[in-house]
């Protein structure tokens, strides 16, 4: 679990480093300080508001207290564990099996699981997946992630300042002034941009891995945790999907795991770590290794 904390902090570091770098090759001039402002306001919005769009986006409802009192039960028993207060419980319509958890705190937490996932998994295995977004709530995740969009967006809105800059003026005597010169000015616009999305994506597989950690110790039983990862994965492999919307791939990063087919070299983009590892992780565990 410590490992997993500090690679989280050394990521978010070496973003914040990537970000310097950035106005370092820009002549630290305003430009940065505006797009930092612009993605600060965007992901305080976010931060604070997300929970009731993702759940609207999903149709979420409250789940029922009386037709699900052992969810109920299951989620009572997971908060005393982790010192955590009761969340709100929301049910997903449709087949899709999956759970997610938002909110920008333990104290404004939701979390929800499908129909899809209800019908899929036993008790042991739905308890390790509830212990598994509970988790997330702990290590406040929700947190973690915004400060690395805030910073992977101001990266981004530099790098289109620069490109707008590169077009319609911008002497190269302005150029020079500023220390900078057409290969510094490409590495914005091409490769810092990119460079902060994986870091931004590495730093969410690192969420995965420390939730799957906690989430096992906090319902002790790695291996239906595993189990339940297993069936889900397999579910959304045969079911082909692919990302209907922005909105959809958007919010994936909040499931339990990707809900849409990851192809190729794609997989490299995948705000998930892969499958075969994070059980590979939770079985050790269960050996005591």
């Amino acid at each position: 679990m410590q490992f997993n904390r500090i690679k989280t902090v050394f990521l978010l570091a070496l973003m914040s480093s990537l970000f310097f770098l950035v106005g370092h090759l820009i002549g630290g001039t305003n430009g940065l300080a505006i797009a930092l402002v612009m993605a600060c306001l965007f992901n305080f919005v976010t931060y604070y508001f997300s929970d009731k769009m993702v759940l609207a986006m999903y149709r979420a409802q409250p789940l029922d207290k009386n037709k699900y009192a052992w969810i109920y039960e299951i989620v009572e028993e997971l908060c005393f564990q982790a010192g955590l207060p009761m969340p709100k419980l929301w049910l997903v319509p449709g087949s899709t099996a999956n759970a997610f958890a938002t909110g920008r705190n333990p104290a404004h937490a939701s979390v929800a699981v499908t129909e899809g996932i209800l019908e899929i998994l036993d008790a042991n295995e739905l308890r390790g997946v509830l212990a598994h977004e509970m988790s997330h709530i702990k290590n406040r995740d929700i947190l973690v992630c915004t400060v690395a969009a805030t910073l992977a967006a101001a990266i981004s809105y530099v790098a289109q300042m620069m490109q707008w800059a590169m077009i319609f003026g911008g002497s190269s005597r302005d150029r020079e002034n500023r220390g900078g010169g057409l290969l510094p000015a490409l590495a914005i616009i091409i490769i810092t941009p990119l460079a902060a999305t994986l870091l931004q994506l590495a730093i969410s597989r690192s969420r995965e891995y420390l939730a799957d950690e906690t989430g096992a110790k906090t319902c002790h039983d790695p291996l239906a945790l595993a189990s339940a990862l297993e069936k889900l994965h397999g579910s959304a492999q045969r079911s082909h999907r692919e990302a209907a919307s922005p909105a959809e791939a958007a919010t994936a990063s909040l499931c339990i795991v990707n809900p849409f087919s990851m192809k190729g070299v794609m997989h490299l983009l995948s705000t998930h770590p892969p499958m075969e590892e994070r059980v590979k992780r939770l079985r050790a565990m269960a050996r005591g290794k």
